[in-house]
């Protein structure tokens, strides 16, 4: 390797928005860096993520079109008589 063509690769402390601080490594000029999500609260990695009430949704969707489209066709053929 050619010496001096390569940046210096030093350590940087990383602190998220939740409070949470670790130490990495980094080619970047900066001593610190700050970000909103870290494994530390993420909720994928925490096990906490919110998950979808399918069920409910499409109840809501039954309750607000599904009575419309039943009373179309009865509406339709009472119109023929």
């Amino acid at each position: 390797m050619k010496t001096g063509i390569h940046p210096k690769y030093e350590k940087i402390q990383v602190t998220c928005s939740c409070g949470s601080t670790f130490e990495t490594r980094t080619a970047s000029p900066a001593k610190s860096l700050h970000i909103e999500v870290c494994s530390s609260c993420h909720p994928f990695y925490t096990g906490k993520q919110k998950v979808m009430d399918t069920a409910g949704r499409i109840d809501k969707f039954n309750q607000r079109y599904g009575n419309k489209s039943a009373t179309k066709p009865a509406a339709k053929a009472a119109a023929r008589s």
